[in-house]
């Protein structure tokens, strides 16, 4: 097929979740293909038009899988997303560009701004590499063999740290996709009037955190949004803020700021520790 997702799903918690992923997909887009790259022998028959193996050799089973899509235009997705609305026309954004990707959220923290053999500006932050489109072309494929060559190189277990790199220094074609079809904060949904948006393309870690130890198992949207309302109240009242107020943009100025205190002090307590 010419149009087509894939997931990777290494062990069967991630098969279980990509399953739950595609089934979304199959309902909202039926006429989309979908490959399912995993190291797992059993697959039901049906949801998927091809499970393959995940190829050997690569760095991650994603970087591996990504060059070796059955599909000329490919959307890849993570396990932990939900497809939310119909998609028909996306694929035709590769008509124009080579690849597509989302910006990241929490981009003032040291996570998400980190680089490795570059620094780009902040203004140029990390995507995430969770919801990729991209075409079959020799550009994309030396694009990625590069991405594989950085990652091995960095040393560094998120492979958008060196994503970043690569995308500031190439001169591949690539487009930044609205919000709605990377959706990871979904709160940003409280702030949007009624036509700002189409949410397409769920991807939240809260799919996978009966996989990192929390005792619920959320599994669509109406449990994550609660969730992360309440997360969102936390982590303002962690910074020692509890409304906007008046300024409604010092909240986050401040935020960043104590982010940057917190770190400096990690960094003069590590030197304390080295002179020691």
């Amino acid at each position: 097929m010419r149009d087509g997702v894939i997931y990777v799903a290494r062990g069967a918690d991630y098969l279980d979740l990509a399953i739950r992923s595609a089934m979304s997909l199959r309902a909202r887009a039926p006429g989309v293909g979908v490959a399912l790259f995993t190291d797992q022998a059993a697959v039901a028959p049906g949801l998927f038009d091809a499970v393959l193996p995940i190829p050997e050799g690569g760095p991650t089973p994603k970087l591996a899988s990504l060059p070796e899509s059955p599909f000329e235009r490919t959307l890849y997705l993570d396990c932990d997303t939900l497809v939310l609305a119909p998609f028909d026309d996306l694929f035709d954004v590769l008509d124009r560009f080579e690849l597509a990707v989302a910006h990241d959220v929490r981009r003032t923290s040291a996570l998400i701004r980190e680089g490795h053999a570059v620094d780009p500006p902040y203004a140029f932050p990390q995507m995430n590499c969770g919801v990729m489109l991209y075409r079959s072309s020799p550009a994309v494929a030396a694009f990625l063999a590069d991405w594989q060559r950085r990652y091995r190189a960095a040393g560094v277990g998120r492979d958008q740290v060196s994503f970043r790199d690569l995308l500031w220094q190439s001169d591949i074609r690539f487009y930044v996709l609205p919000p709605e079809f990377n959706l990871r904060r979904v709160t940003m949904m409280d702030a949007w009037e009624p036509l700002d948006a189409r949410p397409t393309i769920l991807h939240s870690h809260r799919l996978l955190q009966h996989l990192r130890g929390a005792e619920a198992r959320l599994d669509d949207l109406p449990a994550i949004m609660a969730a992360e309302r309440q997360a969102r109240l936390e982590e303002w009242r962690a910074v020692g803020i509890e409304a906007p107020g008046a300024e409604p943009a010092a909240p986050f100025h401040a935020a960043e700021a104590a982010a940057g205190r917190d770190a400096e002090r990690e960094r003069a307590r590590g030197e304390l520790r080295d002179r020691a």
